[in-house]
């Protein structure tokens, strides 16, 4: 068994290679086609017909097993999708959103409208309250 893991063991990592690269490549197409949808309008239409275009090839790149290509592609789509993030970036800016969490939603500390709430507390001397739950077991 060990000899049969070393003789396989660079086709094992060739494969690692290429499942990593489309997991990689798969994700990329995912989020860009959500924000172009989302953010489509703010990108000029030279940009969102080359980031179209991105997706497409690697789309076509991943019907096929070669990780290089694949690679390749989800460099370009990459590099041609920081111009929608630039874009998504600026209306962000402009709409007042810079501190806002990811999808305007406001954390738990912050009610909807943005202020923080204050919460009391007690501070507790672990001595003392070990010797208070000392005193009532007495």
């Amino acid at each position: 068994m060990v000899q049969n893991a070393e003789a396989h063991a660079e086709e094992d990592k060739k494969r690692k290679e290429t499942v990593e690269a489309r997991n990689q490549a798969d994700a990329l197409v995912h989020s860009t086609e959500k924000n172009l949808t989302e953010y489509g309008d703010k990108v000029p239409e030279a940009d969102k017909t080359e980031i179209e275009t991105g997706i497409e090839q690697l789309k076509e790149a991943l019907k096929s097993e070669d990780a290089d290509d694949i690679k390749a592609k989800t460099e370009t789509l990459t590099q041609a999708s920081m111009k929608l993030g630039e874009a998504m970036y600026k209306a962000s800016q402009e709409s007042g959103e810079e501190g806002a969490p990811e999808g305007g939603e406001a954390t738990d500390a912050e009610t909807p409208d943005g202020d923080v709430v204050d919460a009391e507390f007690e501070e507790v001397d672990p001595e003392a309250a070990a010797s208070d739950e000392k005193k009532k077991d007495d």
